[in-house]
């Protein structure tokens, strides 16, 4: 069983972290390197969650979140990587997928929204897709969250009792439910044909979230090779020039918004 991180030692590395994510990213930035992450999993596996601290502190320009609904007619009749193809980064940028290109691995061989020929073409395809990325230069990390039965019951039923968090219960997921040994096996191909040694599968062990999110992070880390030289001249704030003769306006000549905190005061 995976041992839970006190809530308290938690938050301390979690910060600390997510400062050192804020670092690499600086090294994005300024390198030019383009990063590709992908989030693949189990519903409820806590990809939301990790991809959440990821990008809590970075700039939303540089770190962007890529999370495609279904395709449309249209896209249906492109080659099936030409929508994804469009998200990928820029120099200079981050890109993390919360669900990619593996759908037609997953839920869509699963339930059925792709033909067997479909499929098998994505199976072959795959690899060669990911060798031209890396190929290209860019820095290409997979993750693979990893939860039992048991505990993604436990996280389903929490989200139906939870009024903020039903909206992330879909009829799609209720129906995986009942389809466990199916995307079981699904998964199973996906890595014997895309688990490669130049683009590797890496399983987080999503058991208990708080582990699961240190570990993903404390490993995405390791795979960018960044350095923790910052500009220090680019930090060093201007003196503020002072300008005497301007004056702010009266408020009442602006619209406020009602002070509803207030309401809140003892």
């Amino acid at each position: 069983m995976t041992r839970s991180i006190a809530k308290r030692r938690y938050e301390h590395e979690l910060l600390r972290l997510q400062a050192e994510l804020t670092t690499m990213t600086e090294w994005v930035k300024e390198s030019g390197a383009r990063v590709v992450v992908v989030f693949e999993g189990r519903d409820a596996a806590g990809k939301g969650g990790v991809i959440k601290r990821i990008s809590e502190y970075l700039p939303p320009r540089i770190c962007r979140t890529v999370a495609l609904p279904a395709p449309t007619e249209r896209e249906r009749s492109q080659w099936y990587f030409q929508r994804y193809v469009a998200e990928l980064p820029a120099a200079g940028e981050i890109t993390l997928f919360d669900r990619s290109w593996y759908n037609r691995a997953g839920v869509e061989h699963v339930m059925g929204y792709c033909t067997s020929d479909e499929y098998h073409r994505f199976l072959r395809q795959c690899p060669v897709f990911e060798h031209q990325l890396i190929e290209d230069g860019i820095i290409l990390v997979k993750y693979w969250f990893s939860v039992s039965d048991a505990e993604q019951e436990r996280r389903f039923q929490s989200r139906v009792d939870d009024p903020l968090r039903r909206w992330k219960l879909s009829p799609i997921d209720l129906e995986a439910r009942q389809r466990w040994s199916d995307y079981s096996r699904a998964k199973d191909a996906m890595f014997l044909h895309t688990d490669t040694p130049e683009s590797p599968w890496y399983v987080v062990d999503a058991e208990d979230k708080r582990t699961g999110r240190i570990n993903c992070i404390a490993h995405l880390l390791t795979r960018i090779p960044y350095t923790d030289r910052i500009d220090e001249a680019r930090l060093r704030l201007p003196k503020r020039v002072k300008d005497d003769g301007y004056r702010r306006p009266p408020r009442d000549l602006y619209t406020y918004v009602p002070d509803y905190a207030s309401t809140l005061l003892d």
